[in-house]
């Protein structure tokens, strides 16, 4: 039984017809031309240009970055203003419903004392701590 050939696909023979159709169109080794390299550097040059616009465009990474520090900057903001705000609404209810602070502010901010007694002031001494 002899082994059968399987015809190439490809034509070897610079003589054979199937070959100078086949190569006629594919550039020589070690030469390219121009167009290949233009395209790499459009190419190249159009991912740079896309790189820098996501780093410092509008809503860019750095533009993205500065905006979450605001955040968190107004985010701690808010939450000392609301916890100043629940101690003023505190103040502010033990003075309608307790005379005892109200005595207390009276005698320490503005002075006043009951009749009868006598007022003492020490300068020089540091004023006493709020109650």
């Amino acid at each position: 039984m002899a082994a059968r050939q399987t015809p190439s696909r490809r034509p070897h023979s610079p003589a054979d017809p199937a070959f100078k159709r086949a190569t006629k169109f594919q550039p020589k080794p070690g030469r390219r031309g121009v167009a290949p390299r233009l395209v790499r550097w459009v190419l190249l040059l159009l991912s740079g240009v896309i790189i820098i616009d996501a780093l410092f465009g509008d809503r860019g990474l750095l533009d993205t970055m500065r905006a979450q520090r605001e955040y968190a900057a107004l985010e701690a903001h808010v939450a000392r203003v609301k916890a100043e705000n629940v101690r003023l609404r505190a103040e502010a209810r033990r003075l309608k419903e307790d005379p005892l602070a109200i005595e207390t502010i009276a005698r320490d901010e503005l002075g006043l004392v009951y009749p009868g007694e006598t007022l003492f002031i020490i300068r020089d001494a540091a004023p006493p701590p709020l109650r």
